[in-house]
């Protein structure tokens, strides 16, 4: 799932998410796949084995800007935790 940092940017026609949330299985798998990096066939990426909601920032189609963050417990705690780290940045 994307999301925005900052919430009122949602309604700009050209603002774009940069939050992308996701959620790690206990088997280390994300919707059904093993989460694994795509230069490094096979290898579990970041050894995010922990299950819960993890997010890094990013923007559509590019590659991520941080380390993912996480395990959360739900999405929306994991999505308020970017927001806050976010504002002090």
């Amino acid at each position: 799932m994307q999301a925005y940092s900052d919430p009122s940017r949602e309604a700009s026609p050209t603002a774009l998410p940069d939050i992308e949330l996701f959620e790690i299985d206990g088997r280390g798998y994300c919707d059904g796949e093993p989460f694994v990096l795509c230069h490094d066939p096979g290898e579990t990426a970041y050894g995010l084995a922990d299950p819960g909601w993890y997010y890094w920032t990013c923007f559509p189609g590019c590659l991520p800007d941080s380390d993912p963050l996480g395990p959360f417990r739900t999405m929306q705690e994991a999505l308020d935790d970017a927001r806050e780290g976010l504002e002090e940045v």
